[in-house]
């Protein structure tokens, strides 16, 4: 008989694995050990199997694995609303671009803030996610642009992880934007970019690299270069590809294995077999889509047919997507392109999780996987991706430890 620290019972479990729908096992218990999960089945075979010091009466909620939102900027100082305002009474992009708004706001923003002020006004947006279920948390810098303020918002993602119960996954996205100080000479920027590597890597700051690859952000060249240096560094990479034209970025990041491509609402036939061949996770955006008023959806038919895993994520960022809710992302994913309620689900949590290359640690329920659970007052796992604005998140488990969801501070 197994001794073990916690049995959670009298709940429906959404295992998330396996090929044939939510893995329901109804009338359920989990078991865990050492913060990973020891044993999963029907409640009524659990005294078999072994005994717990702590017994949990979960009453009746469904449990899955803790939700993951695998693409956010949620680090950073400022706000946009005055351009969304602008926009909405008529002004564009580029003219809000030209009067010093746009990106280069947010990096004025960040680079002035220093570490305390930056996590202090990051963790309520950080706080509203945990607070519908998210266990796992993907963190890019990219509003610093330079060493100093690059490194600044890589060392405050790792707080986060520290003084909230969520695990942290960091990105460097310095090829994000091409910041005032190099206008007109992009390539000695990716030459700082390729710089920073090896020194944050060295720091073990970021587990990631990132870059945006469009007209408006690196060519596909330019991207390669920052590729290879990560290579070199030893990180695996990641890619904003193809979400205002068919650059080819999709195809370049399969080529080099890398974790996902990221938007891809003009995502061509060609980029799509290359992420089916390299294993290459689809990551679907669609708060930015919703915020930018966008008309072309991602290929999610052509992506299902190819076998590509798709995840949903929230984008959280000041410009294109000021979202701090991962249930609504679901919804959107659903309403606006399509995906059955078991793909947006299946979005946030399995393949999220192989989006940041932890799929063996998180993202489904089985033996030997992290004890990170969401418990949900609901009736169906679909509800999830049903009601809007609403959430029925009733208690998270992070590592093992039973925690009422984390609220607003």
């Amino acid at each position: 008989m197994s001794g073990w620290d916690l049995l959670i019972h009298n709940v429906h479990l959404a295992t998330l694995a396996g090929t044939e729908g939510y893995g329901e096992i109804r009338d359920g218990a989990v078991a865990v050990r050492d913060g990973r999960i020891a044993w999963l089945g029907p409640y009524a075979e659990a005294a078999r199997h072994g005994s717990a010091r702590v017994s949990r009466d979960g009453q009746g909620c469904w449990l899955t694995p803790g939700l993951v939102d695998c693409h956010t900027h949620i680090v950073h100082a400022g706000n946009r609303s005055d351009e969304f305002e602008a926009r909405l009474n008529g002004a564009t992009y580029e003219e809000i671009a030209r009067a010093g708004g746009g990106i280069m706001s947010t990096v004025r923003a960040t680079r002035a803030a220093d570490e305390e002020a930056l996590l202090a006004q990051s963790l309520p947006r950080i706080r509203s996610l945990l607070a519908e279920g998210v266990t796992t948390l993907e963190i890019k810098s990219g509003y610093g642009l330079d060493l100093a303020s690059e490194s600044k918002m890589l060392r405050v993602a790792r707080r986060v992880g520290q003084v909230l119960p969520v695990r942290v996954a960091t990105t460097f996205l310095g090829a994000h934007a091409l910041p005032p100080e190099y206008a007109g000479r992009p390539d000695e920027y990716i030459d700082a970019v390729i710089a920073m590597i090896p020194e944050l890597a060295g720091e073990r700051l970021a587990d990631a690299v990132d870059a945006f690859c469009e007209r408006i952000g690196f060519s596909s060249a330019q991207t390669e270069r920052v590729f290879e240096a990560a290579h070199r560094a030893g990180l695996p990479v990641k890619l904003h590809a193809e979400q205002l034209s068919d650059q080819g970025g999709a195809a370049l990041v399969a080529r080099y294995r890398g974790l996902s491509a990221d938007h891809l609402e003009h995502l061509g036939e060609p980029g799509i077999a290359a992420m089916a061949a390299g294993g290459t996770v689809a990551v679907l955006l669609p708060g930015a889509y919703y915020f930018l008023r966008d008309t072309t959806p991602p290929p999610v038919a052509a992506l299902r047919a190819a076998g590509v895993p798709m995840a949903v994520a929230t984008d959280c960022n000041p410009g294109t997507s000021p979202m701090t809710s991962l249930l609504l992302a679901l919804n959107m994913a659903c309403t606006l392109w399509r995906l059955t309620p078991l793909e947006a689900l299946q979005g946030a949590t399995a393949h999220a999780a192989r989006a940041l290359g932890l799929q063996d640690e998180i993202g489904t329920l089985a033996p030997g996987k992290r004890a990170d659970f969401a418990l949900w007052r609901i009736a169906r796992p679909a509800d999830l991706c049903y009601a809007i604005g609403f959430n029925p998140c009733a208690a998270v488990v992070n590592g093992g430890v039973w925690r009422a969801p984390v609220v607003q501070a």
